[in-house]
């Protein structure tokens, strides 16, 4: 059989096609596609589909008609190809556990694998190799994962309690810049706002600490568990491949009684991690205080409101350094 992946634009008929196909294969169509090929017959049917999402290959689906005939290698290569084109080399997949063997042959392998997900990746070794660059600790540690979009009073007070328990704290800052402060200025009002405890080590997560508000699950029939699913992956990632490789045996959340999101994903991490040889531990949260309120008052409230949200050193880099930002 004869066919080749051309590109695409996802929209009007097209854009129904295509997630009618997705639908038909059991994937749903999440939206965030920025480059789409797809294989089609003679009548403009599609055959096969594939997009990429930033540095994420997803929407991935391939007609019986065409299995075995190598539709999946065209799409993964044009998209590959497109990828590298953009500058984005570092590319990952996230499929169910039943695809594992088709995506290594189009040159991904397996990061961490549950019952219901696996993340892979363009790379043999793209994590062990991230982690060689990260600085080591010693004695007793542990580790908080924060977004810190702004760094607040509870961020500083969790990490300061956190900090005591340990010998060492690794404060992983969420990479991905899809929150409302910079990745690069919520890292600095970290830095800032913990400069006097000595027992810690602050990392950005990289790649490899999935993002809840980003982490696809387009693959998932249903999403009414879709975020079971994302904190198990995530924990499973975290306990396996990260907390082993640096020594990390305890992980601390701060208490959830708003999100109930947050609140699911903490119990996750006390299912999961536990028999991985990872210590959850809460600490609970200072009241009223949250990165979202302080947002709200940072669009409408007064420097002294925010005093009670938000730590000096977070003030003052909102009032000399972020430019677009006054109080």
């Amino acid at each position: 059989m004869s066919f080749s992946a051309n590109a695409v634009t996802l929209t009007g008929a097209r854009l129904e096609k295509t997630v009618a196909f997705l639908n038909g294969s059991g994937l749903r169509y999440e939206g965030g596609a920025d480059f789409t090929v797809q294989i089609t017959d003679e009548y403009g049917d599609i055959l096969g589909t594939g997009s990429l999402c930033g540095n994420v290959l997803k929407y991935i689906a391939i007609s019986p008609a065409l299995r075995g005939e190598g539709g999946a290698v065209q799409i993964v290569s044009a998209l590959v190809s497109e990828a590298y084109r953009r500058g984005i080399t570092g590319l990952f997949l996230f499929t169910k556990p039943s695809n594992v063997d088709l995506f290594r042959g189009v040159g991904f392998f397996p990061i961490v694998e549950t019952a219901d997900a696996c993340l892979m990746e363009n790379s043999r070794n793209g994590i062990d190799r991230w982690l060689t660059t990260l600085q080591k600790g010693s004695g007793v540690q542990g580790a908080v994962v924060m977004n810190c979009n702004p760094f607040t009073i509870g961020h500083q007070y969790l990490i300061k309690t956190a900090a005591e328990q340990v010998d060492t704290l690794h404060v992983f800052v969420v990479s991905e810049d899809r929150s409302e402060f910079p990745f690069a200025d919520r890292l600095e009002m970290v830095k800032r706002g913990t400069a006097g405890i000595s027992n810690i080590i602050i990392h950005p997560s990289g790649m490899y600490m999935i993002s809840h508000a980003t982490f696809p699950t387009y693959f998932l029939k249903e999403s009414a568990d879709a975020n079971t699913v994302n904190a198990t992956l995530d924990a499973t990632l975290f306990g396996k491949r990260i907390a082993c490789k640096l020594g990390i045996t305890r992980r601390f959340v701060g208490t959830e009684p708003f999100c109930e999101v947050t609140r699911r994903y903490n119990a996750c991490l006390k299912q999961v991690l536990p028999p991985l040889g990872v210590e959850v531990i809460e600490i609970p949260r200072i009241g009223g205080i949250s990165a979202s309120r302080a947002r709200e008052l940072l669009k409408q409230g007064t420097r002294k409101e925010l005093a009670g949200m938000l730590p000096e050193s977070t003030l003052k880099y909102i009032e000399e350094e972020m430019k677009c930002v006054r109080l």
